[in-house]
């Protein structure tokens, strides 16, 4: 199994750390590969991802497709949280999203996404620690290279102890 803490490590410090991580990432999530999504930075609480505009990825209008637009808002969320919660004690999974549009994307473009200290700390960690769950809405803007607005991404993610998980077999 592939250790995502010391992948997230590798990428924070190194180049060759950041493609093995886009690598392995794009194996292990078949959807994404297509679109060619790509992790250029990765730190403590912050990521950012690009979608580069080729045929895969457009919409009719030749611009970037909608759900395209919205997997690389999700992508980006969860990179981060997954970077700051370790992956063998919690589950991560998406309870829902939102975008809404306000731009058409005719180029590439690139989803941000932070959280600081103090926020992961009062909305995230502390309720985990009381809890065990937490629901975190995560705000996400998406630019292209001129810098105009294309979306906004509301992606709601529900965090839970492995422990609390609750499946049918």
């Amino acid at each position: 199994m592939v250790n995502l803490n010391k992948l997230f490590l590798e990428a924070q410090s190194s180049s060759w750390g950041m493609r093995k991580l886009n690598f392995v990432l794009h194996k292990g999530i078949p959807f994404n590969a297509p679109h060619k999504i790509k992790i250029t930075k990765l730190a403590n609480r912050e990521a950012t991802v690009s979608v580069p505009y080729i045929r895969k990825n457009m919409n009719h209008l030749k611009g970037i497709h909608a759900c395209c637009l919205a997997t690389a808002a999700e992508y980006t969320t969860g990179l981060v949280m997954l970077n700051a919660l370790d992956p063998k004690k919690y589950r991560l999974i998406m309870e829902s999203i939102e975008v809404k549009y306000f731009y058409q994307a005719k180029g590439p473009v690139e989803a941000y996404f932070k959280i600081d200290e103090a926020e992961f700390e009062t909305a995230i960690a502390e309720p985990l620690e009381r809890d065990g769950v937490v629901l975190y809405r995560c705000d996400i803007f998406i630019h292209d290279e001129k810098q105009n607005h294309i979306c906004t991404g509301t992606i709601n993610w529900q965090i839970k102890l492995w422990s609390k998980v609750k499946t049918k077999v």
